[in-house]
């Protein structure tokens, strides 16, 4: 109807024809002013005079990036280059062309750290997955020390290996290592062994044993110690113990608390992550019995006293069907993840 109204408009005048076809003027006029809107011609914006062309920007730029001023900030270069008699532009503009190009940072080429895969490891059983780790006693005298090396089962918490050393070695760890692996019987192919990034942990000696025995190896990411929770949770239970001395006075003393204590700690110490089992009775598969045996006992005291058991007849707390180090999230289901 507005196109119709132009037309009859050019004949009777705009008023007449808006008048005739009951057009408003209003939009008839704005419909004016958006076609001659859209008919002019797209004008690039004028640059100011005082910009910078392309051609010196770039200028600006490999000056800034060259290895002279590589690590300089533009303040810097700009108040050598004015002292040295050269102005290339405000060091303001300097900063605004690195913007530009997103170099407002370090502009030397350096190692970039990778990203470190978090380890997500699982263990149905004993012997598959280990976790071993060093820690340090404290000697005699100040900056004396003595090294426990202590290998664990993720799974039952049981120390399949320890060792008293005066210094951390590579070597010690792979005769430690070796040994304990023959006496667990370990197979090719069975086990993994999780440390953290120590020296001796990453050693080539312990990596190519390990290679040698068809044993896998994995790492907790760097400066991340919840990658290793239990060899770090293993020694604060053992330093926090009763009896823990300030200071060991020579290595047999540290060898004789440390023979003792994981006597008690394999065979005596009922860990609530075990469904309060030992962790001796979970490695060697006594667990069950242990159970049926906790089973009559409370079976016994609810008939004995069946009014004192508010919710019914207790049963003993379970031992868990895996234990995760770094489960994923959202966890798979279980069922897909243990063996058939």
């Amino acid at each position: 109807m507005i196109q119709a109204a132009e037309q009859l408009g050019k004949t009777v005048g705009i008023v007449a024809a808006c008048e005739a076809l009951e057009v408003s003027r209003t939009g008839l006029y704005r419909e004016r002013q958006m076609e001659a809107v859209e008919a002019e011609p797209t004008r690039e914006p004028a640059q100011p005079p005082r910009t910078l062309s392309q051609a010196e920007r770039d200028a600006v730029r490999q000056v800034l990036n060259s290895e002279r001023f590589q690590d300089s900030a533009p303040r810097e270069v700009y108040a050598t280059l004015i002292d040295e008699g050269e102005y290339l532009c405000s060091y303001r503009t300097m900063y605004r062309i690195l913007e530009e190009n997103a170099e407002v940072r370090e502009r030397r080429n350096q190692l970039r750290h990778p990203n470190y895969v978090k380890p997500e490891l699982l263990a149905t059983r004993p012997n598959q997955l280990w976790s071993w780790d060093i820690t340090k006693l404290l000697g005699p005298a100040t900056w004396t020390y003595y090294y426990l090396y202590d290998i664990m089962d993720v799974y039952s918490r049981y120390v399949v290996g320890w060792m008293i050393a005066e210094r951390e070695s590579a070597s010690l760890a792979e005769a430690l290592i070796a040994e304990t692996c023959a006496r667990q019987g370990i197979l090719p192919g069975q086990l993994t062994i999780h440390a953290d990034r120590g020296s001796s942990m990453t050693s080539k000696p312990v990596t190519l044993l390990m290679a040698d025995l068809g044993v896998t190896k994995t790492h907790s990411r760097p400066h991340v110690s919840n990658d290793n929770p239990y060899s770090e949770a293993q020694f604060k239970t053992l330093k926090y113990r009763p009896g823990y001395p300030a200071r060991f006075g020579c290595q047999p003393d540290a060898r004789n608390w440390a023979q003792e204590t994981f006597q008690w700690y394999n065979y005596e110490h009922h860990h609530t992550g075990l469904g309060l089992l030992t962790p001796a009775d979970v490695h060697y598969g006594r667990a069950s019995a242990v159970n049926q045996q906790r089973q009559q006992v409370l079976q016994a005291a609810y008939l004995k006293n069946p009014e004192r058991f508010v919710k019914g007849l207790s049963t003993p707390p379970a031992l868990p069907d895996a234990v995760w180090i770094n489960a994923p999230k959202p966890a798979a289901k279980l069922e897909e993840l243990l063996p058939s």
